[in-house]
C-alpha cells in the first residue's frame, strides 16, 4: 500500500564534515595509486618481453579488473563522504551490484586460474609451456570474465525484482547486496538463497581448487634438493599467495553466509578494504615480491 521506491539515499561513513573530508582525501589518493599501480603493471609486461608468460598474462587480466573494480565504488563513494552525489536511483543500483558482484566473481576464477598456472610450472615444469600455452592462457582468461558476469546475472535480476517501499536510506557507501536485502518490503528468500548459492559456486569451488593446486605446490616444493632449488620456487607463488589469502578471507565473511544477518557496519568496513585497500596492494605485494618483476622495473626506468 505504498509507492515502490525510486532513488536511495547512501549515508557513507557517520562523523563531523572534518572527517568525512579528511577520509574522502584518503579514499582520493588511494584511487589514484591504485589505477596508476595497476596500469603501470600492464604497461610494463607489455613493454617487457621477458614477461610475456600465462603468468604475467593472468596478471594484467588481474590488473585491468582491478582498475575497473575500483572505479566502480571509489568516484561514487567519494561524493558519497563529501555529500555532493548521495542518492542513487534504483537501476544505478542494481547496476552498480551487478558490476562489482560480476567484477568478484571474475577475480576468483583468475585467481584459481593463477594457482593452477602456478601449479603446472612448478609440479611440471618441463611439459609448463606445452600444457599451458597461449590459446589455453587466452581460454582460461575468457573463461573467467565470462563465467563471472553469467554467474551474477541471475542474482541481480532477482534483486532488481524485490520491492522497496521505504525507508530508502542505505547504510554504506555502496549499492551491496545486503543493504538491498534490509530495505526490501518483499520476501527476501528467494535472493538469499541465491547468493548463498553462487556464493557457494563461485568463492568456495574456486577456493578449492587454489587450496588444492597449493597442496600438490608446496609438496612438490619440499621434495626439491637444494635450499636454494626451494626458495627459487616458493618466490614464484608467494605473491600470488598473499593476493589470495587476503581476497578469500574478506570476501567469504561477506558473501558465504546463510542469509543477510552480518551486522551492516561490519560489512562496510570488510568492504572497503575488499574494494579498495585489496585493489592498491595487489600491484604493490606482485612487484615488491617479485624478482623477475622488479627486474623489468629497472630496465625499463633504465632505458628511459
Amino acid at each position: 500500500n505504498g509507492t515502490s521506491v525510486e532513488e536511495f539515499i547512501l549515508l557513507g561513513f557517520p562523523g563531523t564534515w572534518q572527517s568525512r573530508v579528511s577520509l574522502a582525501v584518503v579514499f582520493a589518493l588511494m584511487y589514484t595509486l591504485t589505477v596508476v599501480g595497476n596500469v603501470s603493471i600492464i604497461a610494463l609486461v607489455w613493454r617487457s618481453s621477458n614477461l610475456h608468460t600465462p603468468m604475467y598474462f593472468f596478471l594484467c587480466n588481474l590488473s585491468f579488473l582491478e582498475i575497473w573494480y575500483t572505479m566502480g565504488v571509489v568516484p561514487k563513494a567519494i561524493g558519497v563522504m563529501l555529500g555532493t552525489s548521495q542518492t542513487i536511483s534504483f537501476s544505478v543500483c542494481i547496476l552498480q551490484l551487478f558490476f562489482l558482484l560480476s567484477l568478484g566473481s571474475t577475480e576468483c576464477f583468475l585467481l584459481a586460474v593463477m594457482a593452477y598456472d602456478r601449479y603446472l610450472a612448478i609440479c611440471y615444469p618441463l611439459r609448463y609451456s606445452s600444457l599451458m600455452n597461449s590459446v589455453l592462457s587466452v581460454r582460461l582468461a575468457f573463461s573467467s570474465w565470462l563465467g563471472g558476469f553469467l554467474s551474477i546475472s541471475l542474482l541481480a535480476f532477482l534483486t532488481s525484482r524485490l520491492t522497496f517501499c521505504g525507508p530508502d536510506v542505505i547504510n554504506h557507501f555502496l549499492c551491496d547486496i545486503d543493504s538491498c536485502l534490509a530495505l526490501s518490503c518483499s520476501d527476501t528468500w528467494p535472493v538469499e538463497l541465491a547468493t548463498f548459492l553462487v556464493s557457494i559456486i563461485v568463492v568456495v569451488a574456486s577456493c578449492v581448487v587454489t587450496l588444492v593446486s597449493y597442496m600438490y605446490i608446496i609438496s612438490s616444493i619440499l621434495r626439491i634438493q637444494s635450499v636454494h632449488g626451494r626458495k627459487k620456487a616458493f618466490s614464484t607463488c608467494s605473491a600470488h599467495l598473499s593476493v589470495v589469502t587476503i581476497w578469500y578471507g574478506s570476501t567469504m565473511f561477506l558473501y558465504v553466509k546463510p542469509s543477510a544477518q552480518n551486522s551492516l557496519d561490519l560489512n562496510k568496513i570488510v568492504n572497503t578494504f575488499n574494494t579498495v585497500v585489496t585493489p592498491l596492494l595487489n600491484p604493490f605485494i606482485y612487484t615488491l615480491r617479485n624478482k623477475e618483476v622488479k627486474l623489468a622495473l629497472v630496465r625499463a626506468f633504465q632505458r628511459k
